[in-house]
């Protein structure tokens, strides 16, 4: 076997793309040694460390393109030091220009070595300052011990406050060790992307972390182990902020540690992009009694707890938990919603956005894009604690309509059924005893026997013009005109909705005004000062509408107009007629 320049298990950069060698030897079909290396971008391979069935290496990653065979010839790209990569990126002056000839030039009358030197000092005193140092995929290593270079990170650069270290070549966390035990002031560590094979090499004992002041930390895209992971969290006592995401968790194996001596405790947790499938796969976390903000947007959360099994207050979060991002989850059941108060007790903000649930109609037992309006609505009514939705502050006027347009849809829900199975409908919602309290109950109108249901498409439509004038908005210089088909059967919040979406206007700013074509005569107006008995005030009517005359012009009469006021009564009770004309202007 030829001596190659590469070991297993070496971080290394080709053509700025990293990996991480995971084999070196010969591959069935060829005479000659490869390089099996994993690509910190899976896409950026063709196989799993497989080849034509046989299998070299195992990738850290679960892709099935993240591996490569490099020949191993091939040359891989310059590495630098923490200080070489904080020089070339925030002092492009040459430091070993200060150790060069001392022999003086002059131009003019001037020393121009002198110049130089003043250069070199500003930009020496500029790094003397920093406090924020973002050398992110800088092909930094820390496989070399050099105690004199380590040394003069505290000299050359004390100030940091923050520091990103993401997408580099440590192997381990030694070498990072040695750099932030010299910056006394770091808060904020980034180590995203890095992919450590061990956590220690030489390390010092634990001692050395005492007085590490590190209160941010983010793992993510590391691949490391959740009980790893741990063992570095133990390496920053004042830890109050931890991200891990995109680390393929499934399931967290064990609880982060009680907060000990001198520390408050993690009070945000990011868990983003990973595996989870439901709350019962992170609960471990409710021993967190310091937790505040937890975030799981983009995982695949569809229900809160595993099948069999029933959550209660013994497993809720502590109280102080207020904020939960459950974005871009897999969440397509309200029950879900109904349940979050029973492991999040202190909930107060949520963000619930790009679920399956708003593309669901939960009465009609059809997929349909009810809209972020009406899942907005039916989220705040169900979490009566809730704050802010979405990052929108809920006002106390959106927490009543909300409210009594969730009661509404109950109603519904309860005339598809004869009135003896009226408390089965009931039951799935859990408010419905306090709302009926506090609103009153709702009417309940079962159809006549034989009548069409006006959630299904049969149902028949008003042909809406919505005509917004000109200069409603800011920069709208003419008139917008937009027809739309709706059915009869829905109700006003969700006709704002669908009008907010046609004219690109928040729907709680609309004000609907029917146009009815009719006219009316307007009171105490004669222009003779004598009365005029009512015949004549509508023969006058009459003629107007003939031939078309405004109120305007005649003044004896005006347009007949009438405002849809918000509510959840249905549109077609609003409007009269197969057609109609609304006005659209703006609070």
């Amino acid at each position: 076997m030829v001596p190659v320049p590469y070991y297993i298990g070496q971080r290394v950069s080709f053509e700025s793309n990293i990996c991480t060698i995971r084999y070196i030897g010969p591959v069935e079909g060829t005479n000659q040694e490869w390089l099996g290396v994993e690509w910190d971008e899976p896409s950026r391979g063709k196989h799993d460390g497989s080849h034509k069935d046989k299998r070299y290496f195992q990738c850290q990653s679960p892709s099935p393109t993240a591996a490569s065979f490099l020949r191993t010839t091939r040359v891989r790209d310059a590495e630098q030091s923490f200080l070489q990569a904080v020089h070339a990126k925030y002092g492009p002056e040459d430091p070993t220009n200060l150790t060069k000839s001392t022999n003086q030039i002059e131009i003019s009358g001037k020393v121009v070595e002198e110049v130089g030197f003043d250069k070199i000092r500003e930009q020496q005193a500029q790094l003397h300052e920093l406090k924020i140092v973002l050398v992110d995929g800088m092909k930094i290593t820390g496989t070399a011990y050099d105690a004199r270079m380590y040394a003069s990170i505290s000299i050359v650069c004390p100030k940091i406050l923050e520091l990103d270290l993401s997408r580099n070549l440590f192997e381990n966390l030694w070498g990072i060790v040695e750099i932030i035990r010299n910056l006394g002031d770091l808060r904020k560590l980034r180590l995203n992307g890095n992919r450590f094979q061990m956590l220690h090499k030489k390390a010092r004992p634990n001692a050395v972390y005492e007085h590490a002041k590190v209160t941010e930390l983010e793992l993510d895209n590391t691949l490391l182990s959740w009980d790893t992971m741990k063992t570095i969290l133990a390496m920053f006592p004042a830890l109050t902020s931890l991200s891990a995401a995109s680390n393929y968790f499934h399931s967290l194996s064990s609880p982060l540690p009680n907060p000990g001596f001198g520390r408050n405790g993690i009070t945000s947790l990011t868990l983003e992009y990973n595996e989870f499938t439901m709350i019962w796969d992170i609960i471990l976390l409710r021993q967190l009694e310091s937790l505040e903000v937890l975030h799981l947007k983009g995982n695949k959360i569809s229900r809160i707890d595993k099948e069999g099994f029933q959550m209660s207050s013994f497993h809720a979060f502590g109280p102080r938990l207020r904020y939960v991002d459950l974005s871009y989850n897999a969440i397509a059941s309200w029950t879900f919603v109904d349940d979050l108060p029973l492991v999040f007790p202190g909930l107060e903000e949520l963000r619930l956005s790009h679920n399956p649930i708003y593309n669901y109609d939960s009465l009609s037992k059809q997929k349909e894009n009810v809209g972020s309006e009406e899942g907005y609505m039916l989220t705040v009514a169900r979490l009566k604690n809730l704050k802010s939705l979405n990052f929108s502050k809920i006002m106390p006027a959106d927490r009543v309509n909300a409210e009594v347009f969730y009661l509404s849809k109950i109603a519904k829900e309860m005339a598809e059924v004869p009135e003896s199975q009226e408390n089965q409908v009931t039951s799935h919602h859990r408010r419905f005893p306090e709302l009926s309290k506090q609103y009153g109950p709702p009417t309940v109108i079962r159809k006549a026997e034989g009548a069409v249901n006006p959630n299904l498409l049969e149902a028949r439509l008003i042909n809406f013009t919505f005509h917004m004038p000109a200069n409603t908005r800011p920069g709208q210089n003419e008139a917008i005109n937009k027809t739309r088909e709706i059915p009869k059967s829905f109700d006003v919040y969700r006709v704002k909705g669908i009008v907010g979406k046609m004219f690109d206007i928040h729907p709680m700013k609309i004000r609907l005004i029917w146009e009815t074509g009719e006219w009316d005569p307007v009171a105490g107006y004669d222009d003779d000062g004598e009365d005029s008995d009512e015949e004549e005030v509508w023969a006058r009517l009459s003629k107007a509408q003939a031939d078309g005359i405004t109120a305007q012009s005649k003044g004896r009469l005006t347009k007949r107009e009438a405002e849809i006021d918000d509510g959840t009564r249905q549109i077609g009770f609003c409007v009269d007629g197969s057609t109609a004309v609304i006005r659209i202007e703006t609070r």
